[in-house]
């Protein structure tokens, strides 16, 4: 905290971007070449992206031979989560997809008494038990785990209302329906990529990495709803690689003052609440990414990735391959 408050004024509601200059000679050699590469790091495989959907299709075409008497790995689902907003990274994280309930088994489960949304996922969690007998399964909250070697493919049952929002189960406090709008949040990170530069999911999966590898306690689509909100109003948003040093280390100062803050949630009337037990880190981070941008000017190649590393681990090159 202390190195924010030498730099910046804490009590600013605006975001003060630390002023651009270019000194003499060819700077910066390595940012291009190191973002990029730290990106095709971060991004699935062909292979990865393959099984993902292999195995969710399975689970789907399951559900489907069930609920609607036929067979089909996609229909009456929806890809949601980072798989369906395009933001997965490496290693895979779980492949999240609704199921779209027929109308008249949410009418079965109306009629009973207790806890509706519970008996539910049970219920789904029975009937994928059949083909993946010896698969590790769970039902609970909002979802069906189903835990393969590889992935997770988490199934949440959905009720689609005629706006095109959802309905997903809420097992707390005796149990609820929850309305849900994954479209709407899918459209938003697409909007928002496409308005700056195609860097959006870039810096999405670059911000995944910095949560797994320092155990940043924030969620992945509130990190997701910043990053959004912070690039659309970057000056270095219609740039390309080049300029990753400086979006990197002026996101970690926007995401310092988003501390006890909340973010709306795209589609339906709900924000989620930021807290603030990852600040700590973030001014963490801000710091190495200060000094790495200081190093990448100054063309001190190592001396930037082992910074660059402290903040992303190994994904990120110390040396670009060409260098």
């Amino acid at each position: 905290m202390g190195a924010l408050q030498n730099l910046y004024s804490l009590g600013s509601s605006e975001i003060q971007i630390i002023p651009a200059y270019f000194p003499a000679g060819h700077k910066w050699i390595a940012v291009r070449q190191r973002f990029e590469q730290f990106h095709r790091n971060l991004s699935l495989t062909l292979a990865q992206t393959f099984d993902g959907n292999t195995k969710r299709r399975g689970v789907i075409n399951c559900l489907n031979q069930h609920y609607y008497g036929q067979p089909s790995g996609d229909e009456h689902s929806l890809l949601i989560g980072s798989w369906g907003k395009g933001t997965a990274t490496r290693p895979p994280r779980d492949v999240d997809v609704y199921f779209i309930l027929p109308y008249e088994d949410y009418l079965r489960f109306e009629e009973r008494t207790g806890n509706r949304q519970s008996a539910l996922l049970q219920e789904v969690k029975s009937i994928l038990a059949v083909p993946y007998p010896n698969t590790e399964m769970r039902g609970d909250g909002q979802v069906v785990m189903v835990g393969f070697g590889s992935y997770c493919v988490e199934v949440v049952p959905a009720i689609l209302l005629t706006d095109g929002r959802y309905w997903i189960c809420d097992t707390a406090n005796q149990g609820r329906y929850k309305l849900t709008d994954p479209n709407a949040e899918s459209q938003y990170i697409e909007q928002v990529h496409a308005a700056t530069n195609s860097n959006l999911r870039p810096l999405i999966r670059m911000l995944k990495s910095w949560q797994a590898s320092c155990t940043v306690p924030i969620k992945s689509f509130q990190l997701e709803l910043v990053a959004a909100e912070f690039l659309a109003q970057s000056p270095w948003k219609q740039y390309d690689y080049f300029w990753f040093d400086w979006i990197i280390r002026d996101f970690f100062f926007y995401l310092y003052h988003q501390a006890n803050n909340r973010v709306s949630i795209p589609g339906i009337p709900e924000f989620s609440f930021l807290g603030n037990d990852w600040q700590s880190r973030v001014v963490t981070a801000w710091s190495h990414a200060m000094k790495a941008c200081d190093y990448e000017r100054e063309n001190y190649v190592e001396a930037a990735g082992d910074e660059w590393q402290k903040i992303f681990g190994q994904d990120i090159p110390k040396r670009p391959s060409w260098s």
